[in-house]
């Protein structure tokens, strides 16, 4: 077949070859399929990955909704015990009428244990969300194991009793004994009209910053 020879008008496509006609129908074929494919195919196959992205998120979301709906028991058992744990130290807390009978008791702890007191100086209550923290200065005198005996002592009270910023250095005028500073803190539950005047403050504090 001699290409030369073919006509190759549109109008006399009737007479070409019969491998030249396969050839054109294949081309044109080709071509309509591609445009078929970039105008509609590759859109489809874009909203389906998205589709197939949210079907995981969804798969996902199920997945964690199904362990919860599970764990739902025992999530409720763990929430009962906390709340049980939180009533434990609020009782803890003393109210207003309380407070003076445990810095009594703080300070007996101390003298029990053979402590002399050099300072004991409670300072400004501070008001957190539901309780009062009353921290006190103390400054003490004597021997290194009495001091671990009034810590002890402390963590032994019916009420919270913490300490903080301990500093021990030796006495000048004693060769067996010692001095210790150090903040106790005690803490004391607020009641319904003090809660509220705390929640007020903590909002005017948060504002300013």
């Amino acid at each position: 077949m001699n290409l030369s020879e073919v006509n190759w008008e549109l109008d006399a496509a009737g007479n070409w070859p019969l491998p030249v006609k396969l050839g054109t129908i294949f081309i044109v074929c080709a071509i309509a399929v591609g445009l078929w494919i970039k105008l509609d195919t590759l859109d489809q196959l874009d909203a389906l990955e998205l589709v197939e992205k949210k079907e995981i998120e969804l798969k996902g979301t199920f997945e964690l909704k199904q362990k919860k709906a599970i764990n739902l028991d025992a999530y409720k058992d763990q929430l009962k015990e906390i709340e049980e744990t939180f009533g434990t130290m609020l009782r803890q807390l003393p109210d207003k009428t309380e407070v003076a009978n445990l810095l009594v008791d703080v300070s007996q702890t101390g003298l029990a244990s053979g402590l002399e007191f050099e300072l004991f100086k409670p300072q400004e209550e501070l008001k957190q969300d539901f309780y009062a923290e009353l921290p006190i200065n103390i400054r003490v005198i004597g021997a290194y194991d009495e001091f671990g005996t009034f810590v002890s002592g402390l963590a032994s009270l019916p009420r919270i009793v913490t300490i903080h910023n301990v500093n021990i250095k030796p006495q000048k005028d004693g060769a067996d004994l010692m001095k210790m500073e150090a903040m106790v803190k005690t803490y004391r539950y607020l009641d319904e009209s003090e809660k509220a005047v705390a929640a007020s403050e903590q909002k005017k504090r948060r504002a300013k910053r």
